[in-house]
């Protein structure tokens, strides 16, 4: 049989030892990773609720605010995989009056603006803001689209205020203040501003 190994329980002591140590390693990484599945699915499926009553709820003032802004027609939020909420995308389907119901793709550029407009305002009526900042977004817009716009935004500002960056006339006769960067000298630029009151028969 050989020589024996006078060291041969220590050696199996320490491996023991080792071996119980990672054994019980194992096991909490084991329990740490059934825990995380199960909050991630408990996080999953209240991400779906508070999503869906989201999804909803915008649903019904987009549809609101669309036939405001188009003085008619309709418009829809649609999951494109219903089956599966948290992966899905959303596709817009909107209908002006005299065109039929179409995804935002196939409108004009100012109907497609107008309907983003749609959705944003129906957005923040659902859950308000005390400010609000919109940056140049009336510059594809008509001059009757940017007077519906201009109305929405005069009837919403009585909640939240509204800061606009305009290059549009018609926008800048909608506010009460006016404010605006002029350059004098070249590389000297200068804050103005104006109360509308002041300025309105200049944009008239």
């Amino acid at each position: 049989m050989g020589p024996s190994n006078v060291d041969a329980l220590q050696e199996y002591n320490e491996l023991k030892e080792r071996y119980d140590l990672l054994s019980a390693q194992q096991t909490d990484i084991n329990e740490s990773i059934n825990n995380l599945k199960a909050t991630i699915a408990k996080l999953d499926v209240e991400t779906i609720e508070l999503f869906s009553e989201a999804f909803n709820t915008i649903q019904e003032k987009f549809k609101e605010v669309f036939a405001l802004l188009f003085e008619g027609g309709r418009a829809e939020l649609v999951l494109l995989e219903p089956e599966n909420i948290l992966e899905s995308g959303i596709e817009i389907i909107a209908q002006p009056r005299g065109k039929k119901f179409q995804s935002i793709t196939l409108l004009s550029g100012g109907e497609r603006a107008l309907t983003a407009i749609a959705l944003l305002f129906a957005a923040f009526l659902v859950k308000p803001s005390p400010f609000c900042m919109l940056d140049e977004v009336d510059a594809p817009l008509d001059e009757a689209n940017v007077t519906r716009f201009t109305r929405l935004i005069r009837e919403m500002s009585s909640r939240s205020q509204f800061i606009t960056i305009t290059h549009n006339k018609r926008t800048m006769e909608m506010a009460d203040a006016l404010y605006g960067i002029t350059m004098e000298e070249p590389g000297c630029s200068r804050v103005i501003s104006a109360k509308l009151r002041e300025i309105a028969p200049a944009l008239a």
